[in-house]
């Protein structure tokens, strides 16, 4: 099983920190509660990911929710894996992952997310941004 990056999980809490705001500014929701003591421990042990298999179900159940909002394939419909090249020119993901992806767990998509994204090679992050939602440079508001 692949690893939930510690990056996904305080993305999770921030999300669940605006769909639940605290109502007194103390204490957080049962979810933000769950998904910070995992988010604590893996800090304290300086560790980027968390086995999804031994996540407390709280924590998963909540990172789930979370994941659920997220773009599922990094696809932008320009595939050359069908053209025999081992890792697609659009999207990154080599030629087993994209077949395999419907298969893949929610913590193996998100791995293979984390890694065309370090990489930012694929033609979803620089020619096509547009077409994937990612902004550019130019295109992005909260540039100066």
């Amino acid at each position: 099983m692949a690893g939930i990056h510690l990056q996904d999980i305080e993305a999770a809490i921030n999300w669940w920190r605006r769909r639940a705001p605290s109502p007194d500014g103390v204490q957080a929701c049962a979810e933000v509660q769950a998904l910070a003591e995992v988010y604590a421990l893996m800090v304290y042990d300086k560790r980027e990911e968390q086995d999804e298999d031994a996540m407390p179900a709280e924590a998963l159940m909540a990172w789930l929710d979370w994941y659920a909002t997220t773009p599922d394939a990094p696809c932008i419909a320009i595939c050359s894996t069908s053209q025999g090249d081992e890792r697609c020119k659009g999207c990154g993901r080599s030629f087993d992952e994209v077949q395999h992806w419907p298969r893949m767990t929610p913590a193996e998509k998100r791995a293979t997310w984390h890694r065309i994204t370090r990489e930012g090679t694929a033609w979803r992050f620089n020619r096509y941004a547009e077409r994937a939602g990612t902004p550019t440079p130019s295109s992005d508001p909260t540039r100066d």
